[in-house]
């Protein structure tokens, strides 16, 4: 297929998704004491965090490449029509959370990890978490009933089935495990939506299966 911009800016994704890890695994080093297993990965980029100008760093390709691939993803589906109006509004839906993301956390960083609701910017931070979840698993439900119903997102909807199931294992297992393994669930949770927005922007980069990039002349449910 000939790719056009907004094809390769799909590329964005994955690098979104490089970022992250690298933030992740490298930004501990700048933290003495930390303990991946039962700390939170929000607590290396806590303003208080002695990790907190590594994790800028590495991260900063994951603030802006998180945000271009999810809207250059809802733009290409509503454009071209892809598969269904429920698939088209699961993508927006995920686009949301990922604005909703890239905006709330950066307003409201936590003031220091680990120390729990201490004000009103930690109060903050929670609810950007509650929306975040929210809009991910509903969004995430709405496509992987759109794969159901059309075979052609048929394997995003497995992908964003992957995805709920990391989340919710993470959700559920921080309520189970002991506090020292808090943050080896937790990280399944950070991670499902990191990896799927990278799903989709490798969905981009290839058209979404569409021939040349042309809109797809199927009826739309």
């Amino acid at each position: 297929m000939k790719r056009s911009l907004i094809h390769w800016l799909g590329l964005t994704g994955p690098i979104a998704l490089l970022s992250y890890t690298a933030a992740v695994v490298f930004a501990p080093l700048a933290y003495p004491g930390y303990d991946w297993m039962a700390q939170a990965v929000s607590d290396l980029s806590a303003q208080a965090a002695p990790s907190r100008a590594l994790w800028s760093q590495l991260a900063a390709p994951y603030d802006t490449c998180s945000v271009v691939c999810a809207t250059c993803v809802s733009l290409y589906v509503s454009q071209q029509r892809v598969a269904s109006r429920g698939f088209r509004a699961g993508v927006h839906l995920f686009t949301l959370m990922t604005w909703v993301s890239a905006i709330g956390y950066g307003m409201f960083p936590l003031s220091d990890g680990g120390t729990g609701i201490a004000g009103f910017q930690e109060a903050m931070h929670i609810a950007v978490t509650a929306a975040v979840v929210i809009l991910s698993i509903v969004s995430l439900v709405t496509l992987i009933v759109a794969g159901l119903r059309r075979s052609e997102v048929r394997r995003i909807g497995m992908w964003a089935a992957c995805a709920l199931a990391m989340m919710l294992v993470g959700a559920i297992g921080q309520g189970l495990v002991p506090p020292a393994f808090f943050g080896i669930v937790e990280r399944f949770s950070v991670f499902a939506a990191v990896g799927f927005n990278a799903v989709l922007g490798l969905n981009l980069f290839g058209g979404f299966g569409l021939p040349d990039g042309t809109p797809s002349r199927r009826r739309h449910a």
